[in-house]
């Protein structure tokens, strides 16, 4: 198929009819167990204006770029497929996923969804989040067209690329633990044909569509690739000033936010606890444990006080799943602003606290 039905062409009927996974209690999220950073709703709906630390493109991010396809004609990715691809190759790269695992993984989206953020008209939730366009399959949504009844994820999670990805491949980081499995659940993936390596993933009922695409996605790996890496991420990466520190602000508030600063730039890494290389509760937990203050691992939210009048220092929980608990958490830094180690794409950043949903807050000190 030439690549220009990338963009310009109807791409043949996707997988539609996936086979039912086998019933999947609903998944508490905590940052050790989930994939805590990829709930952050607005960084890759609004990645060109606000995320400036986010993986960079050839041609630069927010800007659609022209992939050489050997034998056809030029695809052009749109900024929107450039966000897609871009999360599947810095999160496969952080999992250390060889290239033929990162090609597979673009031919699944390239099927799927063209590789777009595609909404589902048949779930609403779905279409309160940043989205491509919509289809109709079941109850599957994201790029990756995964079924939240299958028990890939949350709605929520779903409809972020970098979740997608996660999920995609699996394994022992994976957010689903091999169920369902991902590609590097799969034994012997790596020596499979590739279309039917993402076939032992999806389960579609068109197995046959995964291989047209192995020549596009090929292309788009190496013409992203060598520039897709993650980016160190500067204390401003919000695009807004550094908030205030007030006057009377407690010396230990203030070493929390000094060490919090410190860790701004790391990556993300599931179940991570080391520094720079952590995961949303592992931060937090390294930051208070510098200055002084030891926290649960996950749930950390128990150790504190609940409050509705933060100081910058308060731990910061978002995302709600249940009842008293969140899926994501991080450290206030004032005036709407958090640090938080927020997905594999974009690291350890300071953001907006407007990125995420259900925001409250809790006190760990006097």
């Amino acid at each position: 198929m030439p690549a220009q039905a990338l963009l310009l062409g109807v791409v043949k009927k996707r997988a539609a009819l996936k086979l039912a996974g086998a019933a999947f209690s609903a998944m508490v999220l905590c940052c050790d167990m989930a994939f805590c950073g990829s709930i952050a709703l607005m960084a890759f709906g609004a990645q060109s204006s606000t995320v400036a630390c986010t993986t960079v493109a050839a041609g630069g991010t927010g800007q659609a770029v022209t992939i050489t396809v050997p034998d056809s004609a030029p695809a052009t990715l749109s900024q929107s497929q450039v966000t897609v691809a871009q999360a599947y190759i810095v999160v496969g790269r952080a999992r250390s996923v060889p290239d033929n695992g990162i090609v597979i993984a673009l031919m699944m989206a390239l099927q799927e969804s063209k590789m777009q953020m595609l909404a589902n008209s048949t779930v609403p939730e779905s279409l309160q989040y940043p989205h491509d366009g919509v289809g109709s399959d079941h109850d599957s949504v994201g790029s990756a067209q995964q079924r939240p009844s299958a028990g890939w994820g949350s709605i929520a999670e779903l409809m972020q690329p970098a979740y997608n990805a996660e999920a995609f491949y699996g394994g022992p980081q994976g957010p689903n633990q091999g169920s369902p499995r991902g590609l590097l659940d799969v034994q012997g993936w790596d020596q499979m044909d590739k279309g039917a390596a993402a076939q032992a993933v999806q389960r579609s009922a068109f197995p046959e569509g995964y291989a047209q695409w192995q020549t596009e996605a090929d292309s788009i790996l190496k013409a992203l690739g060598s520039s897709t890496v993650p980016a160190d991420c500067p204390a401003n990466s919000s695009g807004t000033s550094q908030p205030t520190i007030p006057a009377d602000l407690s010396q230990l508030r203030r070493a929390i936010i000094a060490y919090a600063q410190e860790g701004v730039g790391g990556t993300y890494v599931w179940g991570g606890t080391a520094f720079k290389a952590w995961d949303c509760s592992g931060y937090v937990q390294w930051v208070y444990g510098k200055a002084g203050v030891q926290l649960p691992r996950t749930e950390q939210w128990t150790a504190g006080t609940s409050t509705t009048s933060p100081q910058p220092g308060d731990i910061v929980v978002q995302n709600p799943d249940g009842p008293n608990h969140w899926g994501h958490v991080g450290i206030y830094a004032g005036n709407g602003m958090m640090y938080s180690a927020l997905n594999p794409v974009v690291g350890t950043l300071l953001h907006p606290v407007a990125w995420n949903s259900g925001s409250a807050y809790f006190r760990m000190m006097p």
